[in-house]
C-alpha cells in the first residue's frame, strides 16, 4: 500500500499552487493563521477529491443519492482512500432529530423495551394482563341494551402497499365490509389502494344489537375477529367511537386495551407512538420547521417525552423509555451496569444492550457523557455534533478511510481534549488516516505529522511554512506556529488586572442541572466563564443572565422568558445586552460580511455620487444584486444558476451572461478607481481597507473586521461559506462600529473558534478596548489563553451534567488557578508557569 497521499499543483482558493505529501494511516494536523488556505487544502481539495472518486465508481442510479462534489482546482492527487469529513455542521436540524435518534440508541431501546419492557395502565397503574374471548364477551355485554355495534379485525395496520391479495382472501372467506382508512367499504367492489401510503384495514365480521340472546352470536364474532387478529375492535356506531379489546394487553381493572407493542409503539416520529397533542415533538405551539426549541414550552399531555400515555406506561426496571433518555449518557451508563435481568431477560436483551453499551461508551469517550438522549440535535454546539459524528465512526470498525475533522477540540474543556485525541488515536490505529484541521496546541503536540500554512491570511496565505513532526514545527524559525508551540512567541500575561467594584448579582439559578447558585458577575470588567462541558455555563450566562437583561431592557417586548432564578441586582447598571455567538449572519448566499456589517450600502452611495452615474440617472438601489435594476436578470444577482440533472446531483454552473458578476453590463461600467461595483464585492478586506483609505464611513469598518483577524475575508463572501467563528468576528465588527455607551454588556460564546494564537491575541486586544470604554464582558471560554488574561473567573462544575450546575472557584485566574478543586485551575497553573517562564527567558 502506498505510504503517502501526494498532492501536486493544488490551486484551490488561495492556495498557491503547492505541492505537499501527507503520511497515511497517520494523523495529520494542518494549521497556521486564519484564512491560510487550511480548510482549502484538507477539506476543499483531499476530501473533496477523495469523495468525488468515490461516488464516480459508483452506478448512475446509486449517485443520485449522495451528495457530489466537483474537481477541486488541483494538477493531481495519489494515494487516495474514500473520505469522510466530519464538520460542524453535519446534524440534523430538525426538531424531531435527537441525540438518542442520530446515534441509533434510540432505536436499540424501542427494541428493548418492546421485548423485555412490561406494560403498566396509566390510569390505575395496574400491571396489563391479557385478554381472553370471555373477557371481551363480558366487556361488551355491559354496554347499555340497544346499543348498535359492529365488530371488527383489524388485518393491516398503517402500513405502505395496495393489499390485492389480502382483500381477495377476505372476500373469499365470505366477508363483504370492511373499513378501510376509517371509511366504509364493500368489499365486492373492485379497491384499489396507493402502493406508496400507509393504510389500515379492519374486516367487518359482524354487526349486533345488544340485548338479551345474542351471546353465541357475539361469542362466534369475538372468536372470529381473533382468527385474523390479535385485537377486536367494537365501533359503537351511533358515537363513531371505538373500544379496543386485545388478547395480548388490557388492564384487569380499567378494562383499558392497549394495541400491539412493538418497537414502533415507542416511536415519537410514528402515529403507533407519538402523543396525540404535541404530534411527538415535546413542545407546545412549535412547527415541524422551528429552528429554535429555546423558547417553546413542555406539551402539558406528555411533558416533553413526546410519547402516547400508553407508551409512557411500559416500564422497563421501574422507568419508562421517556425517563431513560431524559437521563445524561454517563448516567446510563451507570444504570445499564447496575442492571439485575432474569435468565430469560438476559438472552433477550444481551445483543440490543451490547449495542447500547458500545455507543454510550464511546460518546463518553469523546467527552459528550454529559449531554442527555433526548437533547435536540438543533440545540447542539458544532463542536458537539462533530464529536458526536466521531463516536458513530469510532463504532463503524472501518479500516482504510480518510477521516478530514474541522477542529474537533471545539467547546472542549482542557480535562476532555486527551478523551478526544485517545479516540482519535484509537481511529488511525485501525489503519485509518486522519487529517486535522486545528489550532489547540495539544492536539498539534499529539499529532504525528504537522502541516505548517501561511504565512499570511488570504492572498497573503495559501503557503506552505513548514511540515514535519510537532517536534521539528517547534525549531523551524519561519513557523509562526512553531514558534508559539516553543515559547518564543507567547500571548503575555496581564502585568496588571481590573478589579471589581460593582456586580450584577444572579440569585438561587435552578434551570437545567444549576444548583440553586448565587452568581456575582463583575460589571466593567472581562470575565470568563469556565468549566467542563455540560457544567452549566451556557445555562448561566445566556439562559438567565442574557435572557433577564434583554427582558428588562426590551421596553416591553416579548423577548421569550429566561431560564429559572429566585432574583437578579445590578442589571440597571447595564443599558444594552449583547449576544455575540456563532449563529449564522445570514442563511443564503445573498448575505455577506459587506451587506450584513452596513458598509456596502455607503458604497452603493459612493458609487450613485459618481459623475457617470448621475448622468445616467442611476440611484443607490441601481448597485443592488437583490433587486431588479442594476442586477442581472438572468441569475437574479446570484452569480450562479442551477442546472437539474435529473439522476445527478444538481450543477451550480457561473451564469454565462454576467460571468458570476452579480450585475448587468451597463452597471459594471461605473467605475471608482478603475474597478466596478463587482470588482469591489472581490476584495478581500485587507484589499478594500487601502483601496477605500480616504471613505471614512467605510475605511472604520474595514479597518474593524481587519482588528479581529478577517482580513482575508472577501467583502461578497456568501453567508453559508462562513465558519461559525467568522460569523461571530463579523457580528463582533457589527457591534463595535455602533455608538458605545460605556454600558453595554457584551457576551460571547467561544470567540476563539476558528482562531490561530496570533489571531486570539487580535481578540484579546478588541475584548480589552471595549472594557476600557467601561463595558462588561463577559465570555464562556476553554482556550486558556483568554482565561489566563481575564480580570476574573467563574469556574462551574466540577463535572458536567447532573454533576456540575455548583460554582467550584472565582477569583483572579492566580486565584482559581490555587484551588485545588478547580479542574481548570490545574491547567491555568501550568499555563500562567510556562508564559511567566517565557516572560523571564525572553
Amino acid at each position: 500500500m502506498q505510504k503517502f497521499i501526494n498532492i501536486k499543483g493544488a490551486r484551490e482558493h488561495n492556495l498557491k499552487n503547492i505541492d505537499v505529501s501527507i503520511p497515511r494511516q497517520a494523523i495529520t494536523v494542518i494549521t497556521g493563521p486564519s484564512g491560510s488556505g487550511k480548510s482549502s487544502l484538507a477539506i476543499d481539495t483531499i476530501y473533496a477529491e477523495g469523495q468525488r472518486r468515490y461516488v464516480e465508481s459508483l452506478s448512475a442510479y446509486s449517485r443520485q443519492f449522495l451528495e457530489q462534489l466537483s474537481k477541486p482546482d488541483v494538477d493531481f492527487i495519489e494515494g487516495l482512500s474514500p473520505s469522510i469529513a466530519i464538520d460542524q455542521k453535519t446534524v440534523s436540524r430538525s426538531p424531531r432529530s435527537t441525540l438518542g435518534t442520530i446515534t441509533e440508541i434510540y432505536d436499540y431501546l424501542r427494541v428493548l423495551y418492546t421485548r423485555v419492557g412490561k406494560p403498566f395502565c396509566y390510569n390505575c397503574g395496574a400491571e396489563i394482563s391479557t385478554q381472553g374471548s370471555g373477557d371481551v364477551m363480558q366487556a361488551i355485554l355491559s354496554l347499555p341494551e340497544g346499543t348498535r355495534i359492529q365488530v371488527l379485525a383489524p388485518i393491516v395496520k398503517d402500513r405502505k402497499g395496495n393489499y390485492r391479495k389480502e382483500l381477495q382472501e377476505m372476500r373469499n372467506e365470505g366477508f363483504v365490509r370492511a373499513r378501510i382508512d376509517n371509511v366504509m367499504a364493500d368489499l365486492t367492489q373492485e379497491i384499489i389502494l396507493e402502493k406508496k401510503k400507509r393504510h389500515t384495514i379492519e374486516i367487518v365480521i359482524d354487526r349486533l344489537i345488544i340485548k338479551d340472546g345474542i351471546e353465541r352470536q357475539l361469542r362466534d364474532a369475538v372468536d372470529t375477529a381473533f382468527k385474523y387478529s390479535d385485537t377486536v375492535v367494537t365501533n359503537l356506531l351511533k358515537e363513531d367511537r371505538d373500544i379496543l379489546f386485545s388478547r395480548t394487553t388490557a388492564c384487569p381493572r380499567c378494562g383499558i386495551s392497549y394495541p400491539e407493542i412493538s418497537p414502533r409503539f415507542f416511536s415519537f416520529n410514528s402515529k403507533a407512538g407519538a402523543c396525540p397533542t404535541c404530534n411527538g415533538l415535546g413542545f407546545r405551539n412549535i412547527s415541524e420547521d422551528a429552528v429554535d426549541l429555546e423558547e417553546q414550552i413542555f406539551c402539558r399531555t406528555c411533558h416533553g417525552f413526546r410519547l402516547r400515555p400508553e407508551a409512557l406506561s411500559v416500564k422497563f426496571m421501574g422507568i419508562n423509555i421517556g425517563e431513560l433518555s431524559r437521563m445524561a449518557v454517563s448516567d446510563v451508563i451507570s444504570f445499564l451496569e447496575k442492571l439485575k435481568l432474569t435468565e430469560r431477560e438476559g438472552i433477550i436483551a444481551s445483543r440490543i444492550l451490547k449495542e447500547v453499551r458500545d455507543r454510550l461508551s464511546f460518546l463518553k469517550k469523546v467527552g459528550l457523557g454529559y449531554l442527555t438522549l433526548d437533547r435536540p440535535s438543533l440545540t447542539l454546539s458544532g463542536g458537539e455534533a462533530q464529536r458526536i459524528r466521531l463516536a458513530t465512526q469510532m463504532g463503524s470498525s472501518l479500516t482504510g478511510v480518510l477521516y478530514v475533522l474541522d477542529e474537533p477540540s471545539i467547546g472542549l474543556h482542557p480535562r476532555d481534549c486527551t478523551k478526544l485525541l485517545d479516540s482519535l488515536s484509537s481511529i488511525r490505529d485501525a489503519d485509518n488516516t486522519i487529517i486535522i484541521v486545528e489550532h489547540d496546541d495539544e492536539t498539534i503536540r499529539w499529532a504525528d505529522h504537522v502541516i505548517d500554512m501561511g504565512p499570511g491570511a488570504g492572498v497573503r496565505g495559501g503557503w506552505i511554512v513548514a511540515v514535519g513532526t510537532p517536534e521539528q514545527i517547534e525549531k523551524n524559525e519561519r513557523s509562526l506556529t512553531g514558534q508559539y508551540l516553543s515559547g518564543s512567541l507567547a500571548i503575555e500575561i496581564p502585568s496588571s488586572r481590573r478589579r471589581p467594584v460593582d456586580f450584577i448579582e444572579i440569585k438561587d439559578a435552578s434551570e437545567h442541572n444549576l444548583k440553586h447558585l448565587d452568581v456575582n458577575i463583575p460589571l466593567k470588567l472581562f470575565t470568563c466563564v469556565t468549566g467542563v462541558s455540560g457544567s452549566g455555563k451556557s445555562t448561566l450566562i445566556f439562559d438567565i443572565l442574557y435572557r433577564a437583561a434583554e427582558k428588562k431592557l426590551s421596553k416591553g417586548l416579548d423577548v421569550g422568558s429566561p431560564g429559572k432564578y429566585r432574583e437578579i441586582a445590578g442589571l440597571e447598571m447595564v443599558d444594552r445586552v449583547i449576544s455575540v455567538d456563532q449563529a449564522p449572519i445570514g442563511r443564503t448566499p445573498r448575505s455577506n460580511p459587506a451587506t450584513y456589517t452596513g458598509f456596502f450600502s455607503f458604497i452603493r452611495d459612493l458609487f450613485a455620487m459618481l459623475a457617470e452615474s448621475k448622468v445616467r440617472g442611476y440611484k443607490t438601489s441601481r448597485f443592488s444584486f437583490n433587486v431588479s435594476g442594476g442586477r442581472c436578470e438572468s441569475c437574479k444577482g446570484n452569480g450562479m444558476i442551477k442546472v437539474e440533472m435529473h439522476f445527478l446531483p444538481n450543477v451550480y454552473v457561473e451564469c454565462d451572461k454576467c460571468k458570476g458578476r452579480r450585475y448587468n453590463a451597463e452597471t459594471l461600467e461605473i467605475r471608482y478607481k478603475g474597478k466596478n461595483i463587482a470588482d469591489v464585492l472581490d476584495m478581500t478586506v485587507s484589499e478594500a481597507l487601502k483601496f477605500f483609505e480616504n471613505i471614512p464611513n467605510i475605511r472604520r469598518r474595514l479597518e474593524l473586521l481587519d482588528e479581529i483577524g478577517l482580513g482575508y475575508l472577501r467583502l461578497g463572501q456568501p453567508a453559508t461559506t462562513l465558519s461559525g467563528g467568522e460569523a461571530q468576528r463579523i457580528r463582533l465588527s457589527r457591534e463595535l462600529g455602533r455608538k458605545a455607551s460605556g454600558k453595554t454588556l457584551y457576551i460571547f460564546d467561544e470567540p476563539t473558534t476558528g482562531l490561530h494564537f496570533v489571531d486570539i491575541q487580535k481578540l484579546l486586544d478588541v475584548l480589552n478596548l471595549l472594557v476600557d470604554q467601561g463595558n462588561t464582558v463577559v465570555v464562556i471560554e476553554h482556550n486558556l489563553d483568554i482565561i489566563k488574561s481575564a480580570d476574573y473567573i467563574i469556574d462551574l462544575g466540577p463535572e458536567g451534567g447532573e454533576a456540575g450546575g455548583e460554582v467550584v472557584a472565582e477569583g483572579t485566574p492566580d486565584e482559581v488557578a490555587d484551588n485545588e478543586a478547580s479542574y481548570t485551575g490545574k491547567f491555568l497553573k501550568e499555563k500562567l508557569a510556562m508564559g511567566r517562564l517565557a516572560g523571564v527567558t525572553a
